[in-house]
């Protein structure tokens, strides 16, 4: 499988030691391109990565962030990775990065996606770095697998660069990056902690049909680096 395994005893260690991956990335790609793209993850596991990365001594100036996903919900809103962002990553030094959001306060949820995709289509892809998380039910980004159109979504070679995803598990419509916009990335990392997360991803990996977090993997350019810790 298209993967490389790389496990810490904690999870501060693991923070530690992807924060150092990433940022090598991205100085590698402003060296090499004077610019560098990243998206970042949701949800609590990669806070303290975030933490430690926004003290990274990058040029942060010429590095861009952007989300793998997003809840359709304003950013004051306790739920919005994009607050969640602004408040572990884009501060200390990372303060100086500039930031696209994918939500927008637009009629809809589709509505936004579009305005998503224009301003993530204007951006020098591929990005240089992508870092997902998963959920216990094998989803990663805001591919759900009860997502109506799910199969479209992983199966999709084109079109637009941002989704917009209706799931009765994932509580309000997602916005998400496309398959080909994370596959196609550099680098490619996924950030998971504890037995449980460890468990579906080797099921994943073993069983038919495949869950979502399968499907990325098979699909990315480089091997995916699996970052894993045992819950602190």
């Amino acid at each position: 499988m298209n993967i490389e395994w790389h496990t810490f005893e904690t999870p501060s260690a693991l923070a530690d030691a992807l924060a150092a991956a990433v940022a090598g990335e991205l100085s590698a790609a402003v060296d090499a391109r004077a610019g560098a793209l990243l998206a970042v993850s949701g949800g609590t596991t990669p806070r303290l990565f975030m933490e430690r990365l926004s003290e990274a001594p990058l040029d942060w100036e010429k590095v861009t962030v952007t989300l793998a996903d997003e809840r359709f919900v304003p950013p004051s809103s306790d739920r919005s990775n994009a607050k969640l962002a602004r408040e572990h990553l884009l501060k200390n030094r990372a303060a100086a990065a500039i930031f696209v959001p994918l939500y927008s306060d637009a009629g809809d949820v589709g509505e936004a996606a579009r305005l998503a995709a224009s301003r993530i289509s204007a951006l020098p892809l591929p990005l240089d770095v992508v870092v997902l998380g998963m959920g216990t039910d094998g989803h990663t980004a805001s591919f759900f697998p009860d997502a109506a159109n799910i199969g479209d979504i992983l199966a999709a070679e084109d079109g637009p660069a941002v989704l917009p995803v209706i799931s009765g598990t994932a509580q309000e419509p997602r916005l998400t990056l496309s398959m080909p916009v994370i596959s196609g990335a550099r680098s490619v990392f996924l950030h998971i902690e504890g037995d449980d997360k460890k468990a579906v991803l080797e099921r994943a990996l073993a069983e038919e049909p495949p869950l979502p977090i399968r499907a990325v993997i098979e699909r990315t350019a480089v091997p995916v680096r699996v970052y894993w810790a045992p819950k602190g």
